[in-house]
């Protein structure tokens, strides 16, 4: 068996609900837009696509520093700056996204 298998696996768990948060987010938003007739600048696409796949990228960062926290042999806490700081950059990315739905949509 994997060691600290379990924790991997909620880390990897994380990481997909961040993913499926900006794809529902991005998918509803181009779905809600065209279904609402309503004729959206382009702009406004492609900069939900563009904020969609920072919150895939940043999610995917921070997915892979907490991969090698797990694998280090000694102990370390868990208030670690890099840590918080891609949270921060994930919350004002998954911020952003909502912003440019809503620019979207309206």
């Amino acid at each position: 068996m994997i060691i600290n298998f379990e924790t991997h696996a909620s880390n990897e768990r994380t990481f997909l609900s961040w993913v499926r948060t900006a794809v529902a987010i991005v998918g509803f938003g181009l779905a809600a837009a065209r279904l609402g007739n309503q004729h959206s600048p382009f702009w406004s696409e492609l900069l939900m696509l563009v904020a969609g796949a920072a919150v895939v990228l940043i999610a995917w960062a921070r997915m892979r520093h907490v991969r090698r926290r797990i694998d280090r042999p000694d102990r370390l806490p868990d208030d670690g700056a890099p840590a918080e700081l891609f949270l921060m950059l994930l919350i004002i990315a998954l911020f952003t996204l909502l912003g440019t739905f809503a620019i979207h949509v309206s």
